[in-house]
């Protein structure tokens, strides 16, 4: 058993921090602030590689696996700049891709996510659903040659920077007559797919969308991979890798808020000619988020190294611990933070406090603390389903 990193994924993580350092948090709440995106810090980063890490060498990636991508967003969030889009486009769009689209899906889309000319965001989660596939309302049925989508989907990240968005609906098994998960590739600006900007209490360049899907029409190549039988599999193929790269976004972003604080603290005299880090009252807590984080780090280390190791249920457990320690961790530290910084803390200048939000919502999505727990019980501890 090792801990320690490939001497490529070490030069990955100082690399990446270097370009996160080069745009910094300000850069970051400048352009939520002016409801912009971070447009140049994406282009850099597709630029140098960073966005294909984990897109196979044939179609322009680097061909390593979530463990590099998982580097990439951790070391962005710690320079106070967590993409939210890196989960969205590479880790889960590109994963299912990868694995289960066509060899013609995989050419026209794979190089363009790899150098980031090309974003596709993927919407699952329903009004009336949430994410239980099982109740999902949005349909496609099949129309000549090609289907027909009608559906409503909330919380879509990023529709107005993409080119497509990958939407999960429902199709009739013809053999059956039951319902069955389906994926497709729908373009944004198809006739039909409307959306609604909705107002977050969050500091960030990334929006969130409602999508209304009435009569869009797509071909039949659409339909992700080579058949029907694809969807279930494909939705699965990318719920591991956005566990473990939200996972990785918020430990960075802990790193972040408890190195912005420590900074703080270490020269802050108030007391006489003491530092107020040297007070346990000040730096205890400090020391507790930094544990916390770190324990979420070795976490998400082993789900990605489960994952990459094609040990998909492993990875599956690993991969929603590793959400849950870091979603608290995270929490902890931006709340830390501010804490010990006082009221500095809650300014933009010292850029903690433009954290809350983002760090309170990572204990609610992609899937919530209480549905992980859930999973431990029931899949772990050998509990009884209870919902």
């Amino acid at each position: 058993m090792t801990f320690d990193l490939t001497p490529e994924q070490d030069q990955l993580r100082d690399a990446v921090r270097a370009l996160g350092r080069r745009y910094g948090h300000g850069y970051f709440v400048e352009k939520a602030k002016a409801g912009e995106h971070t447009t140049e810090l994406w282009a850099d980063a597709g630029r140098l590689g960073y966005l294909g890490v984990n897109i196979p060498t044939e179609y322009g990636g680097g061909g390593g696996g979530i463990t590099e991508l998982a580097i990439v967003c951790e070391e962005l969030a710690a320079a106070g700049c967590p993409l939210l889009l890196l989960v969205v486009s590479p880790a889960i769009a590109a994963t299912v891709l990868s694995r289960h689209g066509t060899e013609e899906q995989r050419k026209r889309h794979l190089p363009g996510l790899a150098d980031g000319s090309q974003k596709i965001v993927f919407a699952i989660t329903e009004p009336e659903a949430g994410s239980n596939f099982h109740r999902l309302g949005t349909v496609a049925r099949r129309d000549g040659d090609g289907w027909v989508l009608n559906g409503r989907k909330c919380y879509i990240s990023g529709v107005d920077e993409a080119d497509h968005v990958l939407v999960v609906a429902r199709t009739e098994d013809s053999s059956t007559g039951k319902l069955k998960p389906a994926l497709f590739l729908v373009p944004t600006d198809a006739a039909g797919l409307t959306r609604s900007k909705l107002d977050m209490e969050i500091v960030s360049p990334e929006n969130q969308f409602l999508l209304y899907l009435d009569d869009v029409r797509v071909p039949a190549d659409a339909l992700l991979g080579e058949s029907l039988d694809a969807g279930l599999p494909a939705l699965f193929a990318g719920l591991n890798p956005e566990r473990i790269t939200v996972a990785a976004m918020g430990a960075g972003t802990g790193r972040y808020a408890i190195e912005r604080a420590s900074e703080y603290t270490a020269t802050r005299k108030v007391w006489g000619g003491r530092s107020i880090g040297s007070h346990q009252g000040v730096s205890h807590p400090l020391a507790h988020a930094a544990v916390q984080v770190e324990l979420a780090r070795l976490m998400i280390q082993k789900a990605a190294t489960l994952y990459d190791a094609g040990r998909d249920l492993e990875a599956g457990v690993a991969g929603n611990m590793a959400k849950y320690a870091a979603g608290e961790a995270a929490a902890l530290a931006v709340d830390t933070a501010v804490q010990v910084l006082g009221g500095a803390g809650m300014t933009t200048e010292y850029g903690v406090a433009t954290l809350l939000g983002a760090v309170r919502a990572g204990r609610i999505a992609p899937v919530s603390r209480e549905m992980i727990l859930n999973f431990v019980a029931q899949h772990v501890l050998g509990q009884d389903k209870s919902y």
